[in-house]
Formats: structure tokens, C-alpha cells, sequence
């Protein structure tokens, strides 16, 4: 029987590699810039264009390499950090596996020049598909200058699974931002398409920051410090009142590596117990310098992940330092240093005391007009009326039809009774408050009304985003949607990573009522919104447009227009958590009872739920 096992050509081996090295273009910005700071690089610039698919080009003015350590530089498993086993536990450089140029190499065109301050000539090599193609001598400036040429040309199907060049784009500004941030003593540049996106000086980290994000910036941060012979942890991090209902700027590093770590931003957010309102993120970034045989980051191709040999007390550390900083800036009330934080439950949560306030922007009866006939048609619950026949209907004139949780009505004097009310029943007025169901809101967040079989408990916010989807689906198919004109146009500035996104989704953004146009790189003006929404925060508006856009980022490329509709319907419901009148409340049942699909949210959550009678009493039974 013939053999059957056999080894891999290395054209198809680090094909393999890189498909976990090299996942998109952002990937290969990442693993070369680290090269560029493992080479000791004081400016480093990154030339991109179509979002890296075209081009991806990183100059340097590190130590460079000889002809020999150039050509070596391309094998796999080549590297000049690692000699023993121990070593991967003593790292602290950025790569140090050597499979990152062999990788990128084995699914573009490079060409790589590249001189040592000490030598009068350089090199340059031409890579295509793991081969050379070319090595002759150059004239170059001391250090590196590596070109990536048509990202994927060889594997066309890994080039189809690419995003849109927005979506790559962010991407890359996201790596470049962590790199950045973490080497505030290096300058860089960024430049997209010929134009510029960043020119970060070399300085502190506060400067980085500012730079990064916007001046903005500098009334918020506060300086993060403490040193103990565990960790060290510094850093800055925002104050309370700038805490954001969107994710934002949130960065760890570990030895100035880039880590995602859930327990650890736990532990920050429990450092901010009770300053920040529930739902709310703060903005940090956060050094964490630690002995190298603590940790374990080669548990992840990408080493965004990390192991600590004791997390509990990293933990600790880390909420105990934030504590601090918030305390010193007096801005919390007295915070208890003595408590054991050691043992708290990372599962927890943060407690917060403090509730949100609603935010003020009007209840315009007219929210979501009422859908025409051909949606009606398409409700699966066509005939809703039924659930309320025969359900008698009392005069809702003496009871608050709005309760908080806590309040108390009044019984000791008994309610009155009206005897000539039913003669005046065929009254036009008393006829209509006749006809009003019975709803009562809870908390602002739920609505429950009386139906023939029981009680109708609705999903609020749940029920607003099936109306504004709707609504918003509507005005894109009839690009027909009503608009506000700012009195004065407003300025919004965002991250760079966010701006070609918007740009690219304007149509669909602008049919539903906003217009903006693009003021430089980072900075949008708005000149109208959507008629029912709030004028008073445009900021956190747009904000809140670019987060929930991003996460929906992968649908984007399916069906634009029911993905906006939903995208925006999900963000935007949040804000009609609002006290609501006896019209509003009716209002909201009947046009959710019209519309497509009362029964779920487009995202399939549930809106309402029926406890009939039957229920009902037994809950009294078990109790």
C-alpha cells in the first residue's frame, strides 16, 4: 500500500501561516510596525491605499539589516529574539516568532529596502508567493522601507471575504491607534489615498492622547499611577462626568503590548462604582509594566490575549490605583481603600447607585406616523383588535395612568362616585375616553394594558424599535423622510476610523433625514437632522450612529437599507425611555399593532408577553 502522508511544499505551509497571521490588511500593518519598533525606529510612516487591498507601505528609520539577516528575514520560524525555550518567557519586544514576513509573503508581492546606519549601500529584495523573484544592491536611507503589493493575489478567495473599504480602514487606524499610543516616544504618520490622517509627534502619553482624540480631550484625563513590586500600573483615565453610553477609547497594555482582557476592565469599571451611570463607559488608557515570567502571551496568533499568573491581584491593583486617581481628582465621594477587593466576584458587575436621567427631548405625538395599508396587511396579528372585545373599559379620568415604582396613591378617602356619568355616556367626549384602553407605564421602561384573556405586559423600548424600524425602512424605500434645519451647523468631530464609514453609508444616513458633509479627516458638519429627534447633543448622536454601525458592520454588505433601518432603529429607540402621556401610550400600542411584525423586534427579542387570568391567580396561589 502506497504512503500516504507527506510533507508540505513551504509555498503551502506559509500559506497556511498566514492565514492566522494574516487575516486582513490591518494584519499586516500591525505585524510590521512592530517590526519597525523592535528596530528601534524613531519615526515610523504608514502609507495605505484602497485600504490596504492596492497597498500597504512602512517606512522606518531603525537599525535596518545586513544582505544576509534581509534574505533570512523572509524563512519561516526566523527570528533574532529567541535562542532557548526559557526565552519565550523572558519576552518583551513586540514579534518574536518569525512567521510574520514569511506569512505576508506567501500572499502578496513585497519589496523590501533596507540599510544598517553602518553599511554605505543597502539591499533590495522582491518576494512574490513565498519566492524571490530578485536581490540586488541599492542606495537607500538607513533603515527599512518594506512595500506590500496586492494583499491576497493569489488567494482570491481569502481577497473576497474582505469588507468594504471603510470597514478594512478602521480597522487599520484601530491597529495603528493601540501602536501608537503604546510608543508615545516615536512619531508617526498616516496617510490614506494621499491623504493625511495622522502626525503624531513624539512626547508623553497626555500628548498622544490629545493628538490622537481630539483637544477635546485634555479637560477629561486624569493621571493613573501606582507602583508596587507585583505591577506597575500608569496611565490616564477620563473623568466620570465624560463617561460615554457608546464604547469609545478603552485601551490596555501589558509591557506596551496591546491586550484585550475582560477581568481587567471589570475591574475599572468597579472602580467607578456609583460615579457613572449604568450603561456608561469610561475612556482609559492603561500601562501595565510586569515581570515577563508572569504573564504567558503566546496563548493567541495575534497575542491580543494574556495570561497572568495571579489575576486576583493584578485585579486588585488595578481598581485600587483607578480609585485613587478618581479620589485624589475629587471627583467621588469617600471610597473605602480597606475593603477586601481580592475576593470580588468578577462575574458581578458593577454596582451603580446612580440612575440615569432621561433625556429631554420631546414626545411628539407624531413619532412614527401610522404605516400605510400594505403594511397593515402584513401583520400576522391583522385582527389585534380581538384581544380587547368584551374588556369594559372604566372611566380613566381619576387614575394616574403613569406609575413609578415606590409611589403610593392615596386610599384613605374613598373614590368618588359619579352618578350622573352615565348619563352623559353619549356625550362625543365621554364616548372617546370610553373607548380608551386601560395602559399604565412602569419605570418609564414597560407598559401594561388590560386585555380581554388577562394582561399585556409591553416591552418598551422593545416596541419603539419595531415602529422606527418600520418607519425608517419606509423612508428609505420612499427617500421621502421629514427633517429639522440646525439653526446654526453644527460641528462634530470623530475618529478618524469612523468618518469613511459614515461617508460611505451617506445615502442611506441622508434618506433618513440627516445632511453632513466631511470637514477634514476627523470632523463632520451637520446641517439637519431627523425630525424627531433631539437637537441638544448632535455629538452624542453621531456617536452613537458610528457605534452601532460598526457593530453591524458585517451585515452592511447584505441589504443596506434593512440593515440601516434596523442598525438605527436599535440605537435610536433607547431614547424614547421617556414618562409617556395616556395618548402617547395609546398611540404606541396602535402603531405597533400595525405594523409588520408586532410580535418581535427585527432582531427577534420578544415585545410583549399575555398573562392570562389563569396565570395571574396562580401567582397569588404559589406566593
Amino acid at each position: 500500500m502506497q504512503d500516504v502522508i507527506r510533507l508540505l511544499p513551504d509555498a503551502i505551509a506559509n500559506q497556511i501561516a498566514a492565514g492566522e497571521v494574516v487575516q486582513r490588511p490591518a494584519s499586516v500593518v500591525k505585524e510590521l510596525l512592530e517590526n519597525s519598533i523592535d528596530a528601534q525606529a524613531k519615526n515610523i510612516q504608514v502609507i495605505i491605499r484602497d485600504a490596504g487591498r492596492t497597498l500597504i507601505q512602512i517606512i522606518d528609520d531603525g537599525g535596518g539589516m545586513s544582505e544576509t539577516d534581509a534574505r533570512m528575514s523572509f524563512e519561516r520560524h526566523a527570528t533574532s529574539k529567541i535562542r532557548h525555550a526559557d526565552d519565550l518567557f523572558k519576552i518583551r519586544t513586540m514579534g518574536f516568532r518569525g512567521e510574520a514576513l514569511a506569512s505576508i509573503a506567501a500572499v502578496a508581492q513585497i519589496e523590501m529596502r533596507t540599510r544598517r546606519p553602518s553599511d554605505e549601500i543597502g539591499i533590495l529584495l522582491r518576494m512574490e508567493g513565498s519566492e524571490l523573484k530578485s536581490q540586488e544592491s541599492v542606495a537607500c536611507l538607513p533603515g527599512t522601507n518594506i512595500l506590500v503589493k496586492n494583499l491576497f493575489f493569489n488567494v482570491p478567495a481569502r481577497r473576497n471575504f474582505l469588507k468594504t473599504n471603510s470597514v478594512e480602514m478602521r480597522h487599520i487606524l484601530d491597529e495603528f491607534q493601540r501602536v501608537a499610543l503604546a510608543h508615545p516616544e516615536i512619531s508617526f504618520s498616516l496617510y490614506h489615498n494621499d491623504t493625511e490622517v495622522y502626525n503624531l509627534y513624539a512626547g508623553k502619553l497626555s500628548r498622544r492622547i490629545v493628538d490622537m482624540f481630539g483637544k477635546n480631550y485634555r479637560e477629561q484625563l486624569i493621571q493613573c499611577q501606582e507602583e508596587t513590586p507585583y505591577v506597575t500600573v500608569r496611565g490616564f483615565v477620563g473623568k466620570p462626568d465624560f463617561a460615554r453610553k457608546t464604547r469609545g477609547e478603552q485601551f490596555f497594555f501589558v509591557n506596551e503590548r496591546y491586550v484585550k482582557h475582560s477581568y481587567l476592565h471589570h475591574a475599572v469599571l468597579a472602580a467607578y462604582e456609583s460615579t457613572i451611570s449604568e450603561g456608561s463607559h469610561p475612556f482609559y488608557v492603561l500601562m501595565l509594566d510586569i515581570d515577563p515570567s508572569h504573564i504567558d502571551i503566546n496563548i493567541h496568533p495575534t497575542k491580543t490575549e494574556i495570561k497572568f499568573d495571579d489575576e486576583r491581584s493584578v485585579y486588585a491593583l488595578l481598581m485600587a490605583a483607578i480609585r485613587k486617581a478618581i479620589s485624589i481628582n475629587h471627583l467621588s465621594h469617600s471610597i473605602d481603600f480597606e475593603s477586601n477587593v481580592n475576593f470580588l466576584s468578577p462575574m458581578s458587575g458593577p454596582r451603580t447607585n446612580t440612575a440615569p436621567k432621561p433625556p429631554s427631548f420631546m414626545r411628539d405625538s407624531t413619532l412614527a406616523p401610522p404605516l400605510p395599508t400594505s403594511r397593515r396587511e402584513e401583520t400576522n396579528l391583522s385582527h389585534w383588535e380581538k384581544l380587547f372585545d368584551g374588556f369594559q373599559k372604566p372611566d380613566p379620568t381619576p387614575v394616574q395612568t403613569t406609575l413609578e415604582l415606590g409611589e403610593k396613591e392615596d386610599f384613605s378617602e374613598p373614590l368618588p362616585t359619579t352618578l350622573g356619568s352615565r348619563a352623559n355616556a353619549l356625550s362625543a367626549e365621554d364616548e372617546d375616553i370610553k373607548n380608551r384602553r386601560l395602559a399604565v407605564q412602569i419605570q418609564n421602561r414597560y407598559v401594561v394594558s388590560a386585555v380581554k384573556s388577562g394582561m399585556m405586559l409591553i416591552d418598551q423600548r422593545a416596541a419603539y424599535e419595531r415602529v422606527l424600524y418600520d418607519r425608517y425602512l419606509k423612508q428609505l424605500e420612499n427617500q421621502n423622510a421629514a427633517s429639522q434645519q440646525l439653526l446654526f451647523p453644527a460641528t462634530v468631530r470623530l475618529s478618524p476610523a469612523n468618518i469613511p464609514m459614515i461617508l460611505e453609508m451617506r445615502e442611506e444616513i441622508t434618506a433618513l433625514g440627516f445632511d453632513f458633509d466631511a470637514l477634514g479627516p476627523d470632523t463632520l458638519v451637520v446641517r439637519s437632522l431627523p425630525g424627531d429627534l433631539p437637537s441638544d447633543n448632535i455629538q452624542q448622536l453621531f456617536e452613537e450612529l458610528c457605534e452601532q454601525l460598526h457593530q453591524s458592520h458585517d451585515e452592511l454588505r447584505l441589504n443596506r437599507s434593512e440593515t440601516t433601518a434596523r442598525t438605527l432603529a436599535r440605537r435610536f429607540a433607547s431614547r424614547y425611555l421617556v414618562r409617556l402621556s395616556s395618548d402617547e401610550i395609546e398611540k404606541l400600542i396602535n402603531q405597533l399593532f400595525i405594523s409588520s411584525n408586532p410580535n418581535y423586534t427585527p432582531s427577534g427579542e420578544p415585545i410583549f408577553v399575555i398573562l392570562s387570568l389563569d396565570k395571574i391567580a396562580n401567582l397569588f396561589k404559589n406566593g
